[in-house]
């Protein structure tokens, strides 16, 4: 009876073990287009399919690429999957994916606007959510001229960029024609704006006529009093890049450098080049 209870008692502790080891493993995830997540184990990757086991399981299971946008692997490496040809694309930028909307005709959605310092090559996640925003108001303030263009809400836009795995970082190198499925639309306004600061030193004098002095005990009046005050001054260079497609052809793309180097200078130019774009008409 004892050897039976000490067998017993191994076979629990070893299968205890195994539970944890596995149940401590780190796991593949498998991104469907549909936005599921499954979490296993990849074994098998071809050009039409995949297998993978679940966890605790031996039982390999076969999955069509085309439902899969994404596998982030357990090693860190990310693999992505081309929406048109179904094939895989390795990738180790850990990218999001393309997740196809039905079109909704004569709609414009605003992409984020990378804010880009230029000598720093930082971009600014504030200014950029900023400057989208700023851009969305002024197409909505100005919808009578922009008819029949209907201008996507922002947050539905930012919304089916973030569960692509798209924002300021990486917009650009993003294309067009996957932008367009993601979001839904056939327009779209796309712009980045980079900037340079310089500082420097302004000098005032300022005269009056009517001061008096004290020179060995005797009142003078003299009329060469004056007081000089010195002011730091911060200058801020910017350059506007502003584009504009439709059913993934670029319609519209223009550079403009403000002519004041203020803080805010660089809102005149997408006013400036928004007023001159194809969609807008003056009304």
């Amino acid at each position: 009876m004892k050897i039976k209870k000490v067998a017993a008692l191994l076979i629990l502790f070893f299968v205890s073990v195994f539970s944890f080891a596995q149940g401590g493993k780190k796991l593949d995830k498998i991104i469907k287009r549909d936005y599921t997540i499954i979490e296993g184990t990849v074994s098998k990757i071809s050009d039409k399919t995949i297998e993978y086991s679940l966890p605790g399981e031996t039982l390999l299971i076969v999955l069509d690429v085309s439902q899969i946008a994404r596998i982030d692997f357990a090693s860190g490496r990310s693999q992505t999957f081309d929406v048109s040809q179904g094939s895989s694309s390795a990738s180790s930028t850990g990218s999001g994916y393309v997740a196809a909307t039905e079109i909704k005709q004569n709609t414009i959605a605003v992409l984020p606007v990378p804010f880009l310092n230029s000598d720093t090559q930082q971009s600014s996640e504030e200014m950029a959510k900023f400057a989208q925003n700023d851009m969305y108001n002024k197409l909505l303030d100005k919808s009578g001229n922009i008819a029949p263009l209907t201008v996507q809400d922002l947050r539905t836009t930012n919304s089916l960029l973030s569960k692509a795995g798209i924002d300021y970082h990486n917009i650009d190198s993003t294309p067009i024609e996957d932008l367009e499925k993601i979001l839904g639309v056939d327009n779209i306004v796309a712009a980045k704006v980079s900037y340079t600061i310089n500082s420097g030193t302004t000098s005032t004098t300022y005269n009056s006529g009517n001061a008096t002095i004290s020179n060995n005990d005797k009142k003078v009046k003299t009329n060469d009093y004056s007081t000089t005050t010195a002011n730091n001054q911060v200058y801020y260079y910017y350059t506007v890049y502003f584009d504009m497609y439709k059913n993934t052809s670029k319609i519209y793309s223009q550079t403009r450098k403000p002519f004041l180097a203020i803080k805010d200078s660089w809102m005149e130019s997408v006013q400036y080049l928004l007023k001159r774009s194809p969609i807008y008409v003056k009304k």
